[in-house]
């Protein structure tokens, strides 16, 4: 019997962010009869029982963070010696290919870029060895994939990294997914509204601290106005005093990590991006295949190219806490009670034509392995 190249996806863990609901999508989306698939955890002891297909060997190695999981991941692929290994995060991208010197029988190695490197470089949020990193360690993957053209050119400019070690692929969207269990899921949502929803790791770059600021000045006009905001991170506390000092406490849901955040597009008035920089989010894409209209800050050239013009969609001028009061402002005026959209954009991600993309590049990186 024919022996299927083995492929290892990395991630810190299951139930996280955008980069973790993409791996997990590959890792369930591939296919079993082409690949052998492994699916890394570096953080997790273990993947909860069901929580993955029965066709995908799970590995949990259960680190206390991603940087001091280095040992447990080189001995874990001198076990498996795997053919390719992608890994989905900035962080563990490092990791995986400073250790990649020390690999048994070379493996093709894939780097997922989960957001834009000049504007998370100029933010001052990274430590300043970050740039570094990026210019001595990413010239050495086969591929680094990012998910717009205005990303990977962006990469290129910033790293110096020829354009045929960029690959631009679209984000796996489970559509129908989303849709069924928006339409299905019981209301989140009490009082008359609107509703606003954000969804995101609750960091600066997220500018959650700019909605709270843009939704107190939009319920001067709309005292009915209220906002969920979706996910856990390190900000939780400045947002908390953030809320409480805007008087908004009554008026916005700090609702944590939720499993499923498909059940809030029910009964939702609207979706905000109010990032101030990005690459581009799997929260935008999942909301806009549940036909929410969107409100977003030009938080990158990706974000930009996908949602300039199209219907449904108001993005705001700049990044700042009045573009983005006024713009919701002016999407509010203009919707209708539950009023919804069809985003033909999102058809591009839907999870077949993603995966098969994904499956095209596995396959030349591999080929080029034999050569």
């Amino acid at each position: 019997m024919k022996q299927l190249p083995k492929v290892l996806l990395l991630i810190p863990h299951l139930g996280g962010g955008g980069a973790e609901q993409v791996a997990a999508l590959l890792a369930g989306g591939l296919s079993r009869d082409k690949y052998e698939l492994h699916l890394g955890l570096m953080t997790q002891a273990a993947p909860m029982a069901g929580s993955l297909p029965p066709w995908i060997a799970a590995h949990g190695l259960g680190a206390s963070r991603v940087r001091t999981a280095g040992f447990r991941l080189l001995c874990l692929i001198r076990r498996l010696k795997p053919d390719l290994i992608v890994s989905g995060m900035a962080h563990l991208n490092f990791l995986v290919l400073l250790l990649r010197p020390l690999f048994p029988g070379n493996p093709g190695v894939l780097i997922r870029q989960n957001g834009t490197v000049s504007a998370a470089l100029e933010s001052g949020d990274l430590p300043s060895y970050s740039r570094l990193l990026y210019r001595l360690l990413y010239r050495h993957a086969d591929r680094v994939i990012c998910q717009s053209r205005a990303m990977a050119d962006d990469l290129g400019r910033e790293l110096g990294i020829r354009e045929a070690r960029l690959a631009v692929l679209p984000n796996p969207v489970d559509v129908e997914e989303i849709r069924r269990t928006a339409a299905t899921s019981p209301g989140q949502w009490t009082g008359p509204g609107p509703h606003l929803l954000a969804v995101g790791r609750l960091s600066r770059e997220k500018g959650f601290d700019l909605l709270l600021e843009a939704l107190a000045a939009v319920r001067m006009r709309i005292p009915s106005a209220d906002l969920a905001i979706l996910g856990a991170g390190r900000e939780e506390s400045a947002l908390n005093a953030l809320r409480a000092q805007l008087g908004l406490q009554a008026a916005v849901r700090l609702a944590g990590r939720v499993a499923c955040p498909y059940g809030y597009f029910q009964g939702a008035t609207l979706f905000v991006l109010s990032s101030r920089y990005e690459g581009l989010p799997n929260a935008l894409l999942e909301a806009a295949a549940a036909g929410l209209p969107i409100v977003a800050m030009p938080s990158s050239g990706g974000v930009v190219e996908l949602l300039q013009g199209r219907p449904g969609v108001w993005l705001a001028p700049e990044v700042s806490v009045d573009a983005l009061a006024s713009t919701l402002q002016d999407a509010l005026a203009s919707l209708g009670p539950d009023e919804r959209f069809a985003h033909s954009f999102v058809e591009q991600f839907r999870i077949g034509h993603a995966i098969a993309a994904y499956e095209d590049l596995i396959d030349e990186v591999l080929r080029e392995g034999r050569l």
